[in-house]
Formats: structure tokens, C-alpha cells, sequence
């Protein structure tokens, strides 16, 4: 084989190998992105470099106690778990300090909150890896909750029932 057919052999193969690198990356990726039900809305290019609002503070009265209410674990480790709510915050995650305690490689350690504004049961990711799920909606922001609706967290599922 002359010296030409060798280096064109050779670049060849080096084509094909990179096809083949290109082509395992954007199956990784492709595995790796969430599913398009459940993207986020997409933004407008203003409201992309525009900085996020800031949240209000709301003061929680300790009147707007929802007397009855309770989480229920539906699906996980801890399915058919009851957790009654009252005006404490709930906090869900791996961590031993949570009020939830959930043994999965899919939820953080503080993954995140369950909380009582006036009546109205609010949930906030605390900066969880995969995200907290209310139905197929990832949220972003604390987000009301309601009833009988699924909220995920990692492989558990939980719905407030009052």
C-alpha cells in the first residue's frame, strides 16, 4: 500500500472514531435531559437576561392553622405513610434532620419544603439536584400545592389530602 492509501486509511478511521464519540454524546445527553412535558415554559430573550424577581416575605400567621390536613406518601419506601400537617414547615429529604426521611439516590438531602401561607399549602425546592415535581411540572418557585395532586421527590411520591 503506498504511503497516500496509508494516510488516507488513517484519516478515515479517525473520522469514524470521532462520529462515533459525537454520536455517544448526544445519545448521554439526550438520556440525561427531562422529558418535554415537563420543561419549563421557555422565556423571551429580555426575560432570560433579566434578573429574577425578588420573593416577598410573607408573614405566616399562626391562625391559619388547616385543621385535618395531611401529606400522603402514595408511592416509594414509605408508601402508605401519613403525615399530619399543622403550622410547622415540613422539610423532605435524605438528611436525618428532615421530617421526611426519604432513602433514595434520586432526592437530596434537603430537597425540599412543605409550608402553610394563610390557608394555602405552598411547596419550595430547596435547590435539590433533580428538581420537585408537582404533577409533570417541575417548579422553580415556591408553588401552591393542590389537593390530591402528585408531588415528587426523587422515587417518592406524596399527594395532600384535606
Amino acid at each position: 500500500m503506498s504511503e497516500l492509501g496509508l494516510t488516507l486509511a488513517r484519516l478515515a478511521f479517525l473520522g469514524l472514531l470521532w462520529l462515533f464519540v459525537l454520536a455517544a454524546v448526544l445519545v448521554l445527553r439526550r438520556d440525561l435531559m427531562q422529558p418535554a412535558e415537563a420543561r419549563p415554559i421557555a422565556l423571551g430573550r429580555a426575560q432570560r437576561s433579566a434578573k429574577p424577581p425578588k420573593m416577598k416575605k410573607v408573614k405566616k400567621s399562626k391562625s391559619a392553622k388547616v385543621r385535618g390536613a395531611k401529606l400522603l406518601v402514595t408511592e416509594g419506601a414509605l408508601s402508605g405513610t401519613v403525615i399530619p400537617l399543622g403550622s410547622a414547615d415540613i422539610t423532605i429529604g435524605r438528611a436525618a434532620d428532615s421530617t421526611v426521611v426519604v432513602d433514595d439516590d434520586y432526592a437530596s438531602s434537603r430537597h425540599t419544603r412543605v409550608f402553610n401561607v394563610d390557608g394555602v399549602w405552598m411547596v419550595e425546592d430547596l435547590g435539590s439536584t433533580n428538581g420537585t415535581w408537582i404533577d409533570r411540572t417541575r417548579i422553580t418557585s415556591p408553588t401552591a400545592l393542590p389537593a390530591g395532586v402528585a408531588l415528587r421527590v426523587g422515587r417518592t411520591t406524596l399527594q395532600l389530602q384535606k
